[in-house]
């Protein structure tokens, strides 16, 4: 069987984020198991906020169809989120919002949900680690019909979390990382 192709988003574009290096964690470790990896940034798709009106005056943006292109070339996605007040950033939630109003000739909308696997990871300097971020973006997901994978990493404490070469340093968090990705590449595999 071929190698899925795991697309990596992070949710921030923060300047030395917890997330973007948490992002960078799990590509390293995806490259490491063979597969083919890419890393993208929001701040190359650039959206206005979601509005009713402002799609049935002027149709989705040429980005949110770009980005729901990127999603579909791979058979994996990765959402690596920050958490604010115990959600979704709008970063994200913008992205999700508009991604899912493209429809390509020939397909539903939302087919580009449907028809992969997504994992969830998060970041923050709280003891919750964005759990809270990742359940909210769960629900979004699903009702949006993801396959949505069980297992997630919600990182703790992050500003103690990498070492000198922002890599994880706790046992732990490097155990939780290695099992989401061995459970999104089978996941992956088996929906090609």
């Amino acid at each position: 069987m071929s190698a899925p192709k795991i697309l990596v988003i992070p949710g921030s574009l923060r300047t030395g984020s917890h997330n973007a290096k948490l992002a960078a964690a799990a590509s390293y470790e995806f490259a490491q198991a063979g597969v083919d990896i890419t890393r993208i940034s929001l701040a190359d798709f650039p959206l206005p906020i979601y509005d009713g009106d402002l799609q049935a005056k002027s149709g989705v943006p040429k980005h949110a169809t770009n980005l729901k292109r990127m999603i579909g070339a791979h058979h994996g996605v990765l959402f690596v989120t920050p958490e604010y007040n115990a959600s979704v950033p709008p970063l994200l939630k913008n992205a999700i919002d508009w991604v899912s109003r493209v429809q390509d000739p020939h397909e539903a909308r939302g087919d580009v949900f449907r028809n992969r696997a997504f994992a969830l990871a998060g970041a923050s300097q709280s003891r919750l680690g964005a759990a809270r971020a990742l359940q909210a973006l769960r629900l979004i997901l699903t009702s949006c019909h993801a396959n949505v994978i069980a297992s997630q990493l919600t990182l703790a404490f992050a500003d103690q979390a990498y070492d000198d070469m922002d890599r994880l340093k706790n046992e732990g968090d490097i155990a939780s990382l290695k099992e989401m990705v061995r459970q999104l590449i089978d996941i992956s595999q088996r929906m090609m």
